[in-house]
C-alpha cells in the first residue's frame, strides 16, 4: 500500500537531526559560492504546472557554470542545446527549480531551490559568454534554499572512483539507441552528427 500522508511517511522515518534542519541557508554564503565556482556540472528540476517533473543536465567549464550575482542570486546560462526546451517551458508555468551541483572528487552536493525567471538581455548574456558566444538565454535564480548534501550518496555510487568506470562498450552509441527507438533512423549519421555538433556547436 503507497505512503500517501506525512503521517504515515514518519513511522517509516525517524526526525531529521536538528543539525540536518539549521544547515539550509536562505543565500549563498562563501563555501557555497566556492562550491559553485568549483563546479563543472549540475542538475536542474523543474515542472510543468499540473506538477509532472523533468531533470536535465548542464555543463560548462568550473567558473563558467554560473555567476554568482550577489548572495540571493544565481545566473545560469542555457547554453545550445536540442532546443526542446523543456525546462524552461515548465518554468513558464512553473518558476521554480532545484539545483544539484558536483564537483569531479567531492562526495558533498550543493543543493539550491529557489524561483527562477527567464532573461535575454544583453548585458546577462554577456556575464555568461564562453569564448565571446554568450548563451541564448539566462536563468535568474533568486536563491529560498541552499546547502550541502551529506556524501552518502556518491560513496555508494563510487561515482568518482576509476575502477567504478563502465566500458564505453557496454553501452550503444547515442545513435545506436536512437536507431533503435525511432523507425528509419541511421546511427551512423546521427553518431557523426552528434561528434560534429560537439566540435562546432557547444557553444
Amino acid at each position: 500500500m503507497a505512503i500517501d500522508t506525512m503521517e504515515q511517511l514518519r513511522t517509516v522515518y525517524c526526525p531529521p537531526a536538528p543539525r540536518a534542519e539549521l544547515k539550509v541557508l536562505d543565500r549563498l554564503d562563501a563555501h557555497c559560492r566556492n562550491f559553485i565556482a568549483l563546479s563543472p556540472f549540475y542538475v536542474i528540476s523543474s515542472a510543468r504546472a499540473d506538477g509532472r517533473a523533468d531533470a536535465s543536465p548542464r555543463g560548462d567549464p568550473p567558473g563558467s557554470l554560473a555567476h554568482v550575482l550577489d548572495d540571493a542570486t544565481l545566473l545560469l546560462p542555457d547554453r545550445p542545446g536540442n532546443r526542446q526546451v523543456d525546462t524552461l517551458m515548465n518554468l513558464v508555468e512553473r518558476p521554480y527549480v532545484g539545483l544539484l551541483f558536483f564537483v569531479p572528487g567531492l562526495t558533498e552536493t550543493l543543493r539550491i531551490n529557489g524561483r527562477a525567471d527567464i532573461f535575454t538581455d544583453p548585458a546577462l548574456l554577456e556575464l555568461l559568454a564562453i569564448k565571446g558566444k554568450p548563451p541564448i538565454s539566462v536563468l535568474k535564480v533568486a536563491v529560498e534554499e541552499a546547502f550541502l548534501h551529506c556524501a552518502k550518496a556518491l560513496i555508494r555510487a563510487r561515482l568518482w572512483d576509476p575502477s567504478a568506470q563502465v566500458e564505453r562498450s557496454c553501452y550503444p552509441t547515442y545513435g545506436q539507441v536512437l536507431a533503435d527507438q525511432i523507425e528509419g533512423a541511421d546511427a551512423r549519421q546521427i553518431d557523426d552528427g552528434e561528434a560534429k555538433s560537439a566540435r562546432t556547436e557547444l557553444y
